[in-house]
């Protein structure tokens, strides 16, 4: 139901291997990821997956694991879910995205979340719910 391009394959394998510098990891690269990660997994074990490959990624390149922020890269994956499973079959992330264009602010989650929660240390730490707008649910496939 969700494939990957050829692109989408090469930008696997450079994510898994370290080759793409932390300057190119933009917001739209996270959201490619997370995509890679649903079209491969079930959305558990994309959870699980997603958050393993951010914490290698940070390992192999350096930088601070402290960066990792567990609420935005769950709600991120959550969004990403949602959008993928209203919006029926696709051939790739770029395609995905090109569907998905209320994804690419950065700020979205600022309408489910107010910042006092979302960049607390908790937030940062565990998964904590949105204060402002539910994220809708992950349906079961």
């Amino acid at each position: 139901m969700f494939g990957m391009s050829q692109e989408d394959q090469i930008f696997w394998r450079d994510f898994t291997a370290g080759a793409i510098k932390p300057g190119d990891f933009d917001h739209r690269a996270h959201l490619r990821l997370a995509y890679v990660h649903l079209a491969k997994f079930d959305p558990e074990t994309a959870a699980s997956a997603f958050k393993q490959s951010l914490l290698r990624y940070l390992e192999h390149h350096r930088i601070d694991p402290s960066k990792y922020h567990e609420t935005l890269t769950r709600a991120w994956l959550m969004a990403v879910w949602h959008f993928m499973s209203k919006g029926g079959a696709t051939q790739s992330a770029q395609e995905f995205l090109a569907r998905s264009q209320a994804l690419l602010d950065p700020k979205v989650m600022l309408t489910h979340y107010s910042k006092e929660r979302l960049f607390s240390g908790s937030a940062r730490t565990q998964f904590v719910e949105p204060d402002l707008d539910p994220i809708p649910p992950v349906a079961p496939e």
